[in-house]
């Protein structure tokens, strides 16, 4: 896997093999020698063979942890990043009643609001069909589809009064993409990435349609997009503009607020 440019061989190749034998990591580091089941060996070169192409360690698993949930995905929706989390954290901060993640791909930012704030009425909104078929069970198999309400359209016409918005919606550029790794090129959907010649075209045409409906906008941003960003939240009416940075000092969140 190391020659074939994979970026953390050691440890997926541990996260594969325990998947394959059922045995937890501190296991196979405390009995290296351990044999391997044949059944187990075979189900492990298999695994490893797909991940030679290249495909993503959570797609072959099946599923992908964000904050305190285990989310099943798969390639019809984008595998869960930790900065998203800030969007989380976001409504966590604002207490809200009644909050809408626009672009909710497996469900990850609707699924973790609703189940770290109880009282807040939780709506995950998508264009894709395929994509709400994966949030619909994840909210199932994680007891909260009774709190999450899941909507195929891009902004619900009748949506009513919010008191946030969340999103992550397409930002990478046309001259961004080719230089992404594999993993995301060839595997991810590219309509849930892809974004126009500077990666904008999506949040140009969402956040004056968002700005109608809410009085806080927050937006997930790629690096060097938050200048832009912003100045279409001002240009749509929010009077308050403000960035967060993720873990490695990217500005990864621009927030629009109305006075």
């Amino acid at each position: 896997m190391r020659a074939a440019g994979v970026e953390e061989p050691r440890l997926d190749a541990e996260l594969l093999l325990a998947e394959a034998t059922g045995w937890d990591r501190a296991r196979l580091a405390a009995d290296p020698e351990a044999e391997i089941p044949p059944p187990a060996a075979r189900r492990f070169g298999e695994m490893v063979r797909r991940r030679l192409r290249r495909e993503p360690v959570a797609y072959i698993l099946g599923r992908r942890g964000f904050r305190h949930l285990e989310l099943a995905v798969d390639p019809r929706v984008l595998i869960p990043r930790p900065e998203t989390e800030l969007l989380v954290e976001l409504a966590l901060e604002l207490q809200p009643r009644r909050v809408l993640d626009l672009g909710t791909g497996s469900g990850a930012i609707a699924l973790a609001i609703a189940a770290e704030l109880p009282g807040c009425e939780v709506i995950a909104s998508d264009s894709s069909p395929a994509a709400l078929e994966v949030a619909r069970a994840n909210a199932e198999r994680l007891g909260l589809a009774a709190r999450v309400e899941v909507v195929e359209a891009t902004l619900p016409s009748d949506i009513g009064e919010l008191d946030l918005i969340v999103a992550n919606l397409p930002y990478v550029s046309e001259a961004d993409w080719q230089g992404l790794e594999p993993e995301v090129t060839e595997w991810e959907p590219r309509e849930a990435l892809l974004a126009g010649r500077d990666g904008l075209d999506v949040l140009r045409n969402a956040i004056p349609v968002a700005a109608g409906a809410t009085p806080v906008l927050a937006l997930e941003v790629g690096a060097g997009q938050d200048g832009a960003v912003g100045e279409l939240l001002k240009e749509a009416g929010f009077d308050e503009v403000e960035t967060r940075f993720d873990l490695a000092g990217i500005p990864r969140v621009t927030i629009g607020r109305r006075a």
